[in-house]
């Protein structure tokens, strides 16, 4: 605590963002402020009586800080990091890079497509999202193709390519659903067009295309081209099935959006009700990760932010549910990246309390479902367990059980593998990786003994869980190993066995035979898989401690890279596959390496193929 006071010292009064870490120096904790300084101040104060800031602090062993040039920055820069960094005590979007979307391809004739990756506003197309109800999502595309006739090939379309001739008509064109561009049966202005109008339909305005498309259908009949103008009509029809489907929430004719969070315990969903001329075109739920932290006001803020950096879709008015600090930075950022003024509004009555009302019911109502299944999936237990617990004579059920392999290759490299299943189901973010400490040579009993030991010895200190059953893969020797470990530290009372390679046969402490369990059995099945997956988790980590160790003598010849800079470099990646996707200016940043040294590093993985694989 004293450490961080005396940080405070040095702190500037000017506008950033701070970073709180933990013991571990792991951000724990992300927030903005106009003076960082007195923000920063405030957590330890005698009137900060919050108790929710209080465990935060209590974490806490240091303070970074970010200096901004104003306020709009600071938001921008808090909702970034947050993102990249995701902190234990931050409310932010889970998933957010796999969210869906509808994008207008920026082309000569362009391509209306359901896509999850996007760079807005960075590559020219024209992005509607993000969508959380990939159901109604599709029911949107497939009346945007029954009401257009869009192109769904991925040719490239240009004057040069069709006066060449290079693309061919398909089925589509045959049978009405597409005109033609790759041949030029449409001209670039007729079919741009249609896509205003494919803009419009995706804005709410179903108005004008229903104007545009009566327009076009009196001018064939009027040409008696009557099979087109029938078609025209079928048009018209399936966007009024569809605009039936359309809640009209309001006699306005406004674009607005709704947004409320609600929270229980340690569970959030954000909503964004998409209110476009007066229809409810869109209503999207986010999972949110929430912390203890957690304060209504912050985070929502927080959520807008996030929100609105992932969709070009904006209204003019935002109606929420309690006040924010940042209006005025958040309206000047939208102001200034979409060029499109906003308001925010904090209805007391009327319809717009009666639209923020509906979403807060909505809302409300996702949530207590969302519980619910929660509840649920705790009180499941697969009939497998129950079957492994009577194939084991095993007291209750075993709804945690970890496993361990050792793997080396001539007694070089010696690592070893934990796994974790609950409920029968991989835990990944419980899978441990350990580098044999104590032992040289090829001795797996005793590697197993030291691998156990750690692992529970940890668990005690930290005061972790433990599992109900421990696979060990390997026979009775292994098996001894591993219990000796377990009596050493007072867990003896933890069911463990050993399934063995060859004829899977499984063994427990007490005995030198194996159980009698049915080969047939589904907790046989249950075992195998946890077995090969550990087998699996463990061989990779060997594969790849032997590779970077190779990698790292080759590394060594590189100029300027000494042990210290090549040991920071494998602390900041996790492999080789994740230093060739970072960009050289990251790899500098997070390591200090000059950008030099980084592109021979770059290309001593690629000239070393034999080694990454």
């Amino acid at each position: 605590m004293q450490k961080i006071l005396n940080t405070i010292r040095s702190i500037p009064q000017k506008p950033g963002v701070y970073f709180f870490k933990d013991e571990k120096k792991q951000i724990i904790y992300i927030g903005k402020a106009k003076n960082l300084k007195k923000r920063i101040s405030s957590y330890f104060t005698k009137s900060n009586k919050d108790s929710k800031n209080r465990i935060m602090i209590s974490k806490a062993v240091d303070i970074e800080t970010l200096v901004v040039n104003n306020e709009v920055e600071a938001l921008l820069a808090e909702a970034n990091m947050i993102k990249t960094h995701k902190p234990r005590y931050n409310v932010f979007l889970k998933d957010d890079k796999t969210f869906p979307y509808i994008v207008i391809t920026k082309e000569s004739y362009p391509r209306v497509e359901i896509i999850r990756k996007k760079n807005l506003q960075k590559d020219g197309n024209i992005y509607f999202g993000p969508y959380t109800d990939v159901n109604y999502l599709r029911s949107i595309v497939k009346v945007l193709h029954q009401v257009f006739p869009l192109r769904t090939c991925s040719y490239l379309i240009n004057n040069d390519s069709i006066n060449k001739g290079k693309n061919k008509v398909c089925l589509d064109f045959h049978i009405k659903k597409c005109e033609g561009p790759c041949e030029g049966l449409v001209s670039e202005s007729e079919y741009n067009k249609m896509i205003e109008q494919v803009i419009s339909f995706l804005k709410g305005k179903n108005k004008r295309i229903k104007l545009y498309l009566s327009d076009k259908m009196k001018k064939t009949s009027l040409k008696q081209e009557y099979e087109e103008a029938a078609r025209l009509r079928d048009q018209i029809e399936a966007l009024e099935n569809f605009e039936k489907k359309q809640s009209k929430i309001t006699q306005y004719f406004a674009n607005r959006d709704v947004i409320n969070i609600s929270f229980n315990e340690n569970t959030a969903i954000g909503m964004i009700m998409r209110v476009r001329n007066g229809l409810l075109v869109g209503r999207e739920s986010f999972d949110l990760k929430m912390s203890t932290n957690f304060n209504i006001e912050d985070d929502l803020e927080k959520f807008i932010v996030q929100y609105y950096k992932l969709t070009m879709d904006i209204p003019a008015e935002i109606i929420i549910p309690c006040d924010i600090k940042n209006k005025r930075n958040i309206i000047k950022w939208i102001k200034e990246k979409y060029h499109k003024k906003i308001s925010f509004l904090i209805p007391s009555r009327g319809e717009r309390r009666n639209m923020l009302d509906l979403c807060i019911k909505n809302n409300d109502l996702m949530l207590k479902s969302k519980l619910i299944k929660k509840i649920k999936r705790k009180e499941y237990i697969p009939k497998t367990l129950n079957q492994l617990k009577d194939d084991l004579n095993m007291s209750i059920i075993p709804r945690r059980i970890e496993a361990f392999d050792n793997s080396n290759l001539h007694g070089k490299h010696a690592v070893a593998g934990m796994v974790c299943f609950i409920d029968g189901k991989p835990y990944k973010k419980e899978y441990r990786k350990f580098k044999i400490k104590t032992i040289k040579g090829i001795d797996d009993f005793e590697s197993m003994r030291e691998v156990v030991f750690r692992r529970y010895n940890r668990q005690l200190v930290e005061k972790k869980v433990l599992p109900d059953l421990i696979l060990i893969d390997g026979g009775k020797g292994q098996l001894s190993a591993a219990k000796s470990s377990l009596d050493k530290l007072g867990l003896g009372y933890i069911a463990i066995i050993g399934l063995a390679k060859k004829l899977e046969d499984v063994y427990i402490p007490e005995f030198s035979s194996p159980q009698n369990i049915d080969k047939t059995s589904p907790s046989i099945y249950l075992l195998r898989k946890i077995r090969d997956e550990v087998h699996r988790f463990s061989i990779n980590f060997h594969r790849n401690t032997r590779n970077k160790s190779l990698f790292d003598s080759k590394l060594s010849n590189i100029k300027g890279l000494g042990e210290k800079r090549i040991k920071l470099l494998w602390k900041k990646y996790d492999s080789f596959e994740q230093i060739l996707k970072a960009s050289e200016k990251d790899i500098n940043q997070k390591t200090t390496i000059p950008i030099g040294i980084v592109k021979s590093i770059k290309k001593m993985i690629k000239e070393n193929k034999d080694i990454n694989e």
